[in-house]
């Protein structure tokens, strides 16, 4: 699901970046701090091309939801096939429709 954000200024999408844990974590990025001057060219370059109303900035950025489960003996264990006490078609009040060998 894309969600689009405007910024005042590159400084203030970086702080966002950061704040999301959105920052280089490879092992072989550059150690040393990265020169004002290629902030100010990048923040210039992206107002160029991803330009709002009012002299603001567009950042799209794309949210992913993951989930995990792994199983553990405390669950509930399924029973055997044919030993339930009620209808799934009674339970909801629907008729039940064979599958048409």
């Amino acid at each position: 699901m894309p969600l689009t954000a405007e910024y005042r200024d590159l400084w203030h999408l970086m702080h966002d970046l950061r704040a999301m844990g959105e920052t280089n974590a490879l092992a072989g990025r550059l150690r040393h701090p990265t020169r004002r001057a290629v902030f100010d060219l990048a923040g210039a370059l992206y107002a160029e091309r991803f330009a709002a109303p009012e002299g603001r900035i567009r950042a799209t950025f794309e949210l992913v939801c993951l989930t995990g489960w792994a199983p553990d003996a405390s669950q509930p264990k399924p029973l055997r096939p044919g030993s339930a006490q009620a209808r799934l078609a009674d339970a909801l009040g629907t008729t039940e429709t064979g599958l048409g060998d």
